[in-house]
């Protein structure tokens, strides 16, 4: 695979945390170099200030996002005002010729003034969801989402969403076996479901402030192949049925049958992409109740067939493990 350009847009009063979240991940987190070429380019090169008294020096101009593959606005300084039409159009042009085209936190906002997320459904931090609304009401904006991606248009939520939505796209780019090396180096939860509720009262499913819950899910990620059932799961943290429910709902903010589904399909990805077992035993490694339900599980998540999903990230395999 040749390594994809990656355009990260600095602009006036960018947050740099937001704006170092794809150069890190994209750049020097990589454990491959050569699998995405980075470039920070501003529609004004030089010295780019924050509200903060940091600045940066950037080189490149928008030029540099003709022949990009990815195009990332990591954020926006100001929801009320409208970004430069250059800027606007130079984002709608690279949609146009197919490139992907991303918005972390209020960069959201940019790519809506561009009229990109028109009839499409994207996320912004919460705290701006009247807001967002109110401005553009022809955007289906989903604030119970970590990260969309809609036709090439890929929206965050606020803060550290930024990262599991780079993540995610590296997932899809180069497979788990990088992405899960990137979330290492990063000390991050390697996958967290872009449809994950973001609201802070509710912590990532891969570890939470409820004891028992984290043991329930270290002892399910143990025994993704076992079949379980909320009876057998209720007795094992000592609760009922419908308070083992509720805690873990408060704790993940996602139902628990969600989320196994969610580690059972991150599990047989890893197989799919590291293993040469066929996709039978796979979807049984998985804890799926038969190969039918894996592969549908697997295409209604993402949109491909386990059978693609490996041909994609390694290339073909023998005709005896072909399913």
């Amino acid at each position: 695979m040749s390594a994809l350009t990656v355009a990260v847009i600095a602009t006036d009063g960018f947050s740099p945390f937001h704006l170092s979240v794809p150069c890190i991940l994209f750049g020097t987190a990589m454990p491959q170099q050569d699998l995405f070429f980075l470039k920070i380019c501003a529609e004004q090169p030089g010295v780019v200030d924050t509200s903060l008294g940091l600045s940066v020096n950037v080189e490149l101009g928008l030029e540099q996002l003709d022949t990009a593959d990815i195009v990332i606005v990591p954020y926006w300084h100001n929801p009320a005002e409208k970004p430069s039409q250059i800027l606007l159009d130079k984002l709608v042009s690279c949609w146009q010729r197919g490139a992907t085209v991303v918005g972390l936190c209020l960069g959201t906002y940019v790519l809506a003034y561009a009229g990109l997320l028109q009839g499409h459904h994207a996320t912004t931090h919460w705290e701006f969801e009247q807001d967002f609304t109110e401005r553009f009401p022809l955007v289906h904006l989903n604030n119970n989402a970590l990260y969309i991606s809609d036709e090439r248009l890929i929206t965050s939520a606020g803060t550290a969403a930024g990262i599991d939505c780079c993540l995610n796209i590296i997932r899809e780019r180069c497979g788990s076996a990088v992405a899960n090396r990137v979330a290492r180096r990063m000390v991050v939860s390697p996958y967290r479901e872009g449809d994950q509720a973001q609201f802070i009262a509710r912590p990532v499913p891969v570890s939470t402030r409820d004891g028992k819950m984290n043991e329930l899910m270290e002892y399910l990620r143990r025994n993704l192949e076992k079949q379980h059932d909320l009876d057998s799961l209720a007795k094992f943290v000592s609760m009922s049925r419908r308070t083992l429910t509720r805690h873990f709902l408060n704790a993940t903010g996602i139902s628990l049958g969600g989320w196994l589904n969610a580690e059972r399909l991150q599990r047989s990805q890893e197989l799919l992409e590291t293993a040469d077992h066929s996709i039978e035993v796979i979807s049984g490694m998985a804890g799926f109740q038969s190969p039918v339900s894996f592969r549908q599980s697997f295409k209604a998540k993402y949109h491909v067939s386990p059978s693609e999903w490996r041909r994609r990230f390694r290339g073909p395999v023998p005709a005896n493990h072909r399913s």
